[in-house]
């Protein structure tokens, strides 16, 4: 298997169906073998029985009650069976055909990939409100100070890992909630392995789940509690 492709999801009968149906529509023109998992984080929606109906190809995980975005992406990794492992949002924010240029950055011997709405040839054609740009960029300087330096961007839901990076990352993740993407990309940098970042396509979308203000704030104590693990060789 070359590319496992993870969408974790949360309550999103609505939006779901169109990333999957264009996700398939380019795997199948693909010359390689690759799986489709999507991660029904404890919805309410039927959002695991959908999927199960209309993609009958699709690997449908579920469970319940919601234990947030993060316990999803590091499921669906556990369980992935591809050399690739590639998580990407329900809302198909970023296009599936940048996987290529994550492949570039593969094949130059990165162990980790992620994508950038704010790296120079990054394309973002519907930004998120004001307010929002400026509560993320307050976080990022917090990412900086407290987990991991070089990346103006760690929360952009597209990211890439080698079937070894996922293996030896995912089982030490802890954070269940949005504060993962950090918490990812300490302990892949603790451990050695090459991060690299693409400026990838992004298309905001207007009915985001992410809260600014009350996720922020969870996201600033699970920069803490990573500093924390670290001081107690939880990550080693």
């Amino acid at each position: 298997m070359h590319l496992s492709f993870v969408i974790p999801a949360y309550n999103e009968s609505r939006r779901i169906g169109d990333t999957i149906v264009k996700a398939q529509e380019y795997l199948q023109r693909q010359d390689y073998e690759s799986e489709i998992i999507v991660v029904d984080d404890g919805s309410s929606d039927g959002t695991a029985g959908f999927v199960r109906r209309a993609f009958p190809g699709v690997q449908v995980i579920e469970y319940k009650p919601n234990q947030g975005k993060g316990h999803a992406v590091r499921t669906g990794m556990l369980a992935a069976q591809g050399d690739y492992r590639v998580f990407s949002d329900a809302d198909g924010s970023t296009p599936v055909h940048d996987l290529e240029k994550l492949w570039e950055r593969f094949e130059d011997g990165a162990d980790v990939v992620i994508g950038s709405r704010t790296a120079p040839d990054a394309d973002v054609r519907v930004r998120q409100a004001l307010y929002r740009q400026t509560m993320g960029r307050i976080f990022n300087v917090f990412v900086q100070l407290l987990a991991i330096k070089g990346f103006p961007d760690t929360q952009c839901g597209f990211k890439g890992f080698t079937r070894a990076a996922a293996a030896d990352i995912f089982p030490r993740m802890t954070i269940p909630g949005f504060g993962f993407d950090a918490e990812v990309l300490f302990i892949a940098r603790k451990h050695g392995f090459r991060i690299d970042q693409v400026g990838v396509t992004w298309v905001n979308s207007p009915t985001s789940r992410v809260n600014a203000v009350s996720d922020s704030a969870r996201m600033l104590r699970d920069l803490l509690r990573i500093r924390l693990r670290d001081m107690r060789h939880q990550y080693d």
